[in-house]
């Protein structure tokens, strides 16, 4: 998702609710080694959002227009202290996050372009302590998404004349190594 309506905020006390959804998270060894920041005003969203790349399949497009933009970005940061190679945890709160924000009719993008240095400085957190490492855009939905098959061996999402994201995924049949269905 990466269109939201942004008239619709999202609080500080959901957000800290989606961060609890995080730390209950699987972690490998129970190391533990991301912290959030959460933000949610509208300066410091400001700030975030020309650090973001947005869809590098969609050449033509330079993300979200002002009033599709995300109301509340969830940054996840590696605590260098704790790990500095944290293997298979990265992505596990993250789809944590998302599902705790879509039961509640929100969603969000999973960000991984985005300028770490830069956002270090807005955030004004130490670069010899924190790696940043994702960054959840978050915010009501405005777009239609789609779900579609693989073509012609092609998985990059692309939009309709009608302004529909399509996702293509691969079948289920795809991924079983030892049955068919």
């Amino acid at each position: 998702m990466r269109r939201f309506d942004s008239s619709v905020s999202i609080g500080r006390d959901f957000l800290i609710s989606l961060i609890d959804l995080a730390r209950l998270s699987s972690s490998a060894r129970n190391r533990q080694p991301y912290k959030y920041y959460i933000v949610h005003t509208p300066e410091v969203c400001e700030k975030i959002f020309p650090l973001c790349q947005w869809a590098g399949y969609l050449k033509d497009w330079e993300g979200p227009s002002v009033d599709e933009r995300p109301t509340a970005y969830i940054i996840q940061l590696l605590d260098l202290s704790l790990s500095s190679q944290p293997g298979s945890d990265v992505g596990i709160p993250l789809q944590s996050i998302l599902l705790g924000a879509t039961e509640k009719d929100l969603a969000g993008c999973i960000i991984g372009a985005f300028s770490k240095d830069s956002l270090l400085d807005v955030l004004s957190l130490s670069k010899s302590h924190f790696l940043p490492t994702h960054i959840i855009a978050l915010g009501k939905p405005i777009e239609e998404v789609r779900i579609d098959s693989v073509h012609d061996g092609s998985i990059e999402y692309w939009r309709d004349a009608q302004g529909v994201h399509h996702v293509p995924k691969r079948d289920l049949n795809d991924l079983l190594i030892n049955c068919t269905i």
